[in-house]
């Protein structure tokens, strides 16, 4: 049986990633990368990269196709395009870019990181209506809150 990193290892042998400080260079360089943020909406609306479009994890794979309920047509153009896969720490969007070689995408490729990393870059992260948000805010935001139920029970010997 496989374990969420372990799935995740698996699909880095075939899946590219780059660096906060890659994709700032790939920015300025490609205005027609596009910048695709695989968090769920909240993630989202909370902070992501300027630019940057949403689509949850959930639904990427219709997303990428046409004639689906949840396709979203930039998305669905763009195959040949250069696309970066965004998430919180760089682990969903690997398993997004898996995906989407798959489904024929040519230049996908995960941040390496994620947000977290993008924000430790000293890069800018806006919220919903556009604003830079602190990056000491980001940081809290981007800090596991593990509640009690969702640690790994521990066994107990006698």
């Amino acid at each position: 049986m496989l374990t969420f990193n372990s799935l995740i290892d698996n699909c880095l042998g075939d899946v590219r990633e780059i660096m906060p400080w890659d994709l700032a260079s790939r920015m300025e360089v490609n205005p027609d990368l596009l910048l695709l943020d695989v968090r769920e909406p909240y993630e989202f609306d909370a902070m992501h990269i300027r630019g940057s479009i949403n689509v949850p994890r959930g639904i990427l794979e219709s997303a990428c196709e046409w004639d689906y309920d949840e396709t979203v047509p930039e998305l669905a153009a763009a195959r040949q395009r250069e696309v970066v896969v965004i998430c919180r720490s760089g682990r969903r969007s690997v398993l997004a870019v898996a995906a989407m070689q798959q489904l024929g995408f040519e230049d996908a490729v995960s941040l390496k990181t994620g947000l977290r990393g993008w924000n430790d870059y000293e890069e800018p992260l806006v919220n919903l209506t556009g604003e830079v948000v602190d990056s000491d805010l980001a940081d809290d935001f981007f800090t596991p809150k593990l509640r009690p139920d969702q640690r790994r029970p521990t066994v107990q010997t006698q």
